[in-house]
């Protein structure tokens, strides 16, 4: 398991698996059929974006997408959802967060009120991809480690230490702060404007 196969498996998701539950369906059984150490290292590739996309600027597209507010775990699972987009559009995101406002996911939910979202399939957040590869690991290995410690431990030395930091990458701003989200996300700050109704 290289980067490469790590995104070619995200995108087989996406193109032939309609739906969150049947994409992750398609994941496990894709990811069960590789060797201990392959599950490990798609765990690790994506851990790794993940930390790639932990940036204020990204934070501030979420919040404005959430309509002004983003938890902390909130902005793992959106950019865990960012991660199965596909290279393409992580990529695009990471270097240029607006890009998300021409994604037909975010399209489809500007204009329309966040209650009224689809938690299953339609909310931007993916919280369950992060479990994928420990699962198809307890089953090619046979353990019954619920917590995945031994799993967690291998990804971890594959990293070389826990990826973990406190603070996103860059210089932290206020997506409710109009001008300031005009000129960094125009698009998105226009698709979810903060007065519409949650």
């Amino acid at each position: 398991m290289d980067i490469d196969a790590f995104w070619q498996l995200i995108t087989d998701s996406l193109e032939h698996a309609p739906g969150r539950a049947a994409r992750e369906h398609y994941l496990e059984g894709r990811l069960a059929a590789l060797t201990p150490d392959g599950i490990v290292a798609f765990q690790a590739f994506l851990d790794q974006a993940c930390d790639r996309a932990f940036t204020w600027e990204l934070v501030g597209a979420a919040t404005r997408i959430f309509g002004g507010w983003c938890s902390d775990d909130s902005f793992e699972y959106f950019r865990l959802w960012l991660i199965g987009r596909g290279r393409m559009t992580f990529e695009r995101a990471i270097t240029m967060p607006d890009s998300l406002a021409t994604v037909p996911a975010i399209q489809r939910l500007a204009g329309r009120r966040r209650r009224e979202w689809d938690d299953d399939e339609e909310w931007p957040e993916w919280e369950t991809l992060n479990y994928i590869a420990a699962n198809a690991y307890r089953l090619v290995t046979g353990t019954d480690d619920e917590c995945g410690e031994d799993f967690y431990n291998a990804v971890r030395s594959q990293l070389g230490g826990t990826v973990f930091r406190r603070h996103p990458d860059g210089e932290r701003w206020d997506a409710a702060d109009e001008p300031a989200a005009a000129m960094k996300i125009p698009g998105l700050a226009a698709s979810f404007p903060l007065n519409d109704p949650i």
